[in-house]
């Protein structure tokens, strides 16, 4: 039997990662994980938990504002965008200490370094040249926003990963993409007082999303003042004389801006990690190929979260992680459930969805029943404010089994949080129409639809 430095050495300190390497460490064995940046990731470093703090510094404009409707004068406001940043940066850290904590406490061997694969049990950590052996390795490296290297002017551009740490907030700001990162940063810098612009190749934002969560956020952000350039794409940067950027678009429009962001996806860090040295296949993307227990095709080698592709949400990676410990330290095989993930969209209104869309399901079933709500919030009815909430219930006709829920307003990510349970427990329209509502509560409306608003026949509208 060969002797190996560890049982288990994890590439990347990231929420998949970090998981991996402290729970097997809790289970007595021989762990080390190596990251070259922070612990914690892009979720704890550069993604989803400072981009909630932004969005909450976001909405305080809109906060002012509705306040005069319910009595309060709130006076002249100021935002500091420096006072943000370095709070930001305290909670992150403080964040990053947590998880370097928990690995401690567990046992596991934190390393500062790069670490690439030069054969199937053996990694090189970069920082010392050492080489250690492993009986399995775990590759969680995440990913990064797509470069869009052909795009003239690209090195002019910023990503997600800069917009956290500007010098300063621009007065204005192009966004290349549509998906989730680039309309949540549109909502977080027009809230923040930025000129914003918005600028997608499809014919709406939201490509994978429920139309009626896409063309209602679309309308509501039109309306707070973000424009929304759709059928359409940038195909060159250039520096102006005050050091702001010259986007020329394939329509033939010019926009100056102080910035241009470019959120046109992310891919997997699998470049020069040595995949090929070990011989692990991966896909057109660059993305490592695993099979259902996150098995790549080298045995004793493993790989979870982004840099696999399948589901880039980092709740996912955690899962996967806790799958991955119990198949291989448990001797109990586990493979991720991928099925009816709740997502949230923290745009303003936000997006909170679970499961099919209607036109997913249209394509899958002969009939559905289709419950849609539309109203101002209660909130808004003081405060003046026009936007709506939409809430939206699909249903398979012939069982009446709950297909996908979707839900576009305020705390719409915490509803979809819950409507997860819901659907994944199985639950009919019949288990929603006899679940007392909570009133006044905008998610009543989900359990007091009681008629379809209209039904679909074989993809057509009925």
């Amino acid at each position: 039997m060969p002797v190996f430095d560890y049982d288990l050495f994890v590439i990347g300190g990231g929420s998949g990662g970090v998981r991996s390497a402290r729970l097997a460490a809790g289970l007595g064995k021989k762990v080390a994980i190596a990251e070259e940046f922070r612990y914690g990731g892009t979720c704890v470093i550069r993604g989803c938990v400072p981009k909630k703090l932004y969005v909450y510094a976001s909405q305080f404009s809109e906060h002012f504002e509705d306040a005069a409707g319910f009595g309060w004068s709130v006076g002249e406001t100021t935002f500091d965008w420096k006072a943000l940043v370095e709070a930001k940066e305290r909670e992150i850290t403080r964040l990053e200490g947590l998880y370097r904590k928990g690995l401690d406490n567990a046992g596991a061997e934190i390393l500062n370094s790069r670490a690439v694969l030069v054969g199937p049990n053996t990694i090189r950590l970069t920082a010392t040249d050492q080489l250690v052996t492993a009986e399995r390795i775990l590759i969680a490296t995440g990913g990064h926003p797509a470069p869009h290297q052909d795009l003239p002017g690209r090195e002019l551009c910023i990503t997600s990963n800069d917009a956290f740490d500007l010098l300063e907030l621009p007065k204005s700001i192009l966004i290349a993409g549509g998906g989730y990162i680039a309309v949540e940063f549109a909502n977080i810098f027009h809230g923040l007082g930025v000129e914003t612009t918005l600028i997608y190749r499809g014919k709406e934002i939201l490509s994978r999303f429920d139309h009626d969560m896409r063309q209602g956020l679309h309308k509501a952000m039109v309306d707070k003042g973000i424009r929304i350039l759709c059928e359409d794409i940038v195909v060159e940067v250039a520096e102006t004389e005050g050091g702001g950027r010259r986007a020329k678009t394939l329509r033939g429009e010019t926009l100056l801006v102080d910035h241009v962001m470019l959120a046109l996806g992310r891919v997997p860090n699998t470049t020069d990690l040595g995949l090929e040295i070990a011989g692990i296949h991966t896909d057109a993307r660059g993305a490592i190929v695993v099979d259902e227990y996150s098995r790549t095709n080298v045995p004793g080698i493993f790989a979870i979260g982004d840099v696999t592709d399948r589901v880039q949400l980092t709740p996912v990676a955690i899962h996967e992680a806790m799958c991955f410990i119990d198949t291989e330290f448990r001797d109990r095989p586990t493979s991720p459930d991928h099925d009816l993930i709740p997502t949230a969209v923290f745009s303003q209104p936000e997006i909170g969805t679970v499961g099919m869309s209607e036109e997913a399901a249209a394509r899958k079933y002969p009939e559905l029943e289709v419950y849609r709500a539309e109203f101002r919030p209660m909130k808004a009815t003081l405060s003046g404010r026009q936007e709506k909430t939409i809430m939206k219930i699909i249903v398979n006709a012939a069982d009446r089994r709950v297909l996908g829920v979707h839900v576009l307003g305020h705390d719409a990510g915490e509803m979809a949080q819950l409507l997860g349970i819901a659907l994944k427990a199985g639950c009919t329209k019949d288990d929603f129409d006899r679940t007392m509502a909570v009133h006044p509560t905008a998610a009543e409306e989900l359990v007091t639809m009681y008629q379809p608003s209209y039904r679909i026949r074989n993809g057509e509208r009925a």
